[in-house]
């Protein structure tokens, strides 16, 4: 599933691409990748018409303020899942099988949903509604990690009398938005913990650890244009290259790039987690 880099990536590429045109009409493919509202011409009749004033991510949320005849039409929200991509394509361009929903745009382009396993889900909320009245989750998100409100006292608070361990912790959206399997093992690795610690069990110093590694993967992430597993692919269909220089996700049995012991894996509330025994030692 996309985590914060590459949807905020996404985010970034339809800022680029989509703002101040007008959507002149759309076609869903798959009624199922609408969320709300549940009927699709109705979807279509909120978007159509409007035109993107800007984007903005929440979590792994997509969030699209819209405007129509200068006042604001609503708001379009996008969660790709697992296998979502939004493309910015010309309407020539060959139609796949996996193509959810189109919205058309001047100049013969098109923003294309495709999603091959048809979890990704968009909804239309109307300017009278809020947000969190129609997609509950986004109401109960934790702050954003790369943001002022996610500092190491509130790791400490928040995270710190929970015996829970830090990996299932840290993919607890409630607790911090956006991360996900990939940068919990890469952050845990960088500050060095375990990822079967336990969360009370972690020193002051280690908070601080923690939060400094949480802000430096993602960063080098944004950098590196995210993590292409398979699917993922920014708005013009370019790849991201993080996973060529990740230090544990994905590297089983391949050597730990501080010490050269074989990385490790380990299943976890049913998740898959990347560690290196030696620089990530269990505390018993």
């Amino acid at each position: 599933m996309p985590e914060l880099p590459e949807v905020e990536i996404v985010r970034q590429g339809l800022q680029s691409c989509t703002l101040a045109l007008p959507m002149a009409g759309g076609v869903v493919a798959h009624p199922r990748s609408i969320a709300h509202p549940p009927d699709p011409d109705r979807f279509l009749a909120g978007l159509v018409g409007s035109h993107l004033k800007c984007w903005e991510r929440r979590g792994k949320y997509l969030l699209g303020h819209l405007v129509r005849g200068g006042r604001p039409a609503g708001v379009w929200v996008v969660h790709l899942r697992m296998t979502g991509q939004l493309l910015w394509l010309s309407q020539s361009e060959p139609v796949t099988s996996h193509t959810r929903v189109r919205l058309f745009f001047p100049d013969g382009q098109e923003l294309r949903f495709v999603d091959q396993r048809t979890f990704g889900q968009m909804w239309w909320v109307p300017p009278d509604l809020a947000l969190s009245a129609v997609i509950p989750t986004l109401g109960h998100l934790g702050p954003e990690p790369l943001g002022e409100d996610c500092t190491p006292a509130y790791l400490a608070a928040h995270l710190g009398t929970r015996q829970r361990p830090l990996k299932t912790a840290l993919l607890d959206q409630t607790l911090i938005a956006g991360l996900g399997n990939i940068y919990a093992d890469e952050a845990l690795f960088c500050s060095r913990l375990h990822p079967q610690r336990p969360c009370h069990s972690l020193h002051p110093w280690e908070w601080t650890q923690l939060h400094a590694a949480i802000r430096r993967v993602l960063t080098d992430s944004l950098a590196a244009g995210g993590s292409t597993l398979s699917h993922f692919r920014h708005v013009r269909g370019m790849q991201g290259h993080y996973k060529v220089q990740a230090w544990v996700y994905g590297r089983t049995g391949q050597p730990c790039r501080q010490c050269a012991t074989p990385i490790q894996r380990l299943r976890l509330a049913g998740r898959s987690s990347h560690f290196c025994p030696r620089c990530q030692p269990s505390v018993e």
